[in-house]
């Protein structure tokens, strides 16, 4: 028989070269975003010049300068506005939808989840002629609202398949209790579902947050007015038709970053327990 010191070597090796590869992906991820934090603090000439990712020098300035150049104080507030509305919204709509799609029986009811599945197909460019007509005719374009009513359709459709994939596998013996108990679908779907589904809502207002934060070309087609535009605007500025300004584009890209960073640290828990649920695998 083999001894235990045997397997325990081969744990090692296993463990070893398992955690070499993980640590190589990472890297992997991870250097693209250093060049671009330490590019932030490089000059132009430094960046195509040295071959060094960490600066000689830290030029701080390209911070004030890109903050002040790229009027971010205005798309900021834009774009933070628009993601709080949408996610918002997207949560209470989808979380709703999916516990009805997924506990109630109605005339319908299987035709309307297969048309929201259909819409997860079709690209946000696919439809823009659709909705250029459309918000015309409503009098929502060049308007805040048009642009979020467009950016809450663009989420639904994800959010509702994962959150009634994940209502599917809820025990129904716990609403049979409540309902008991006297609790009505609302209570239910307020009380119950929604803290049961919490990990899963965590990876919904990440997707969604991502989308929202992210989102520029949607606004191209939507807005005339700038001072409508959403953060990616303030990018757009460093580029020229000749000249791309690189330190003051990194400092403007890893302030937009930021934010999103931050959102996952804050809900990295419940984002784990989320693409590792039902929702996703079924």
């Amino acid at each position: 028989m083999k001894s235990a010191i045997y397997y325990k070597i081969k744990r090692f090796i296993q463990g070893f070269f398992t955690h070499l590869f993980l640590i190589s992906v990472a890297l992997t991820c991870l250097y693209p975003l250093l060049w671009v934090f330490f590019g932030s603090f490089k000059t132009q000439e430094s960046i195509f010049n040295s071959v060094s990712i960490i600066p000689e020098k830290f030029h701080f300035e390209n911070y004030y300068f890109a903050l002040i150049k790229g009027d971010f104080s205005r798309y900021f507030f834009n774009s933070v506005i628009y993601t709080i509305i949408v996610v918002i919204a997207v949560v209470v709509i989808s979380s709703m939808a999916g516990y009805a799609f997924s506990r109630l029986r109605f005339f319908g009811r299987r035709a309307a989840f297969l048309i929201f599945m259909a819409a997860m197909m079709v690209p946000l460019p696919g439809s823009f002629v659709a909705l250029f007509i459309l918000l015309n005719k409503l009098h929502l374009r060049d308007t805040p609202l048009g642009y979020i009513l467009c950016m809450i359709n663009v989420g639904l459709p994800i959010s509702i398949f994962m959150l009634k994939t994940f209502f599917d596998t809820m025990p129904k013996e716990i609403e049979d209790a409540a309902c008991i108990d006297g609790c009505s679908k609302i209570g239910i779907w307020r009380h119950m579902a929604l803290p049961l589904a919490r990990p899963v809502l965590a990876v919904v207002i990440i997707i969604n947050t991502l989308n929202v934060w992210n989102e520029y070309i949607l606004a191209l087609v939507v807005f005339d007015n700038k001072n409508f535009m959403p953060l990616q605007r303030a990018l757009v500025v460093f580029q020229g038709e000749f000249l791309t300004n690189y330190p003051l584009l990194m400092a403007g890209l890893t302030i937009t970053a930021m934010p999103v960073v931050i959102v996952y640290i804050l809900m990295q828990k419940h984002i784990v327990k989320g693409v590792t649920s039902k929702a996703f695998f079924g």
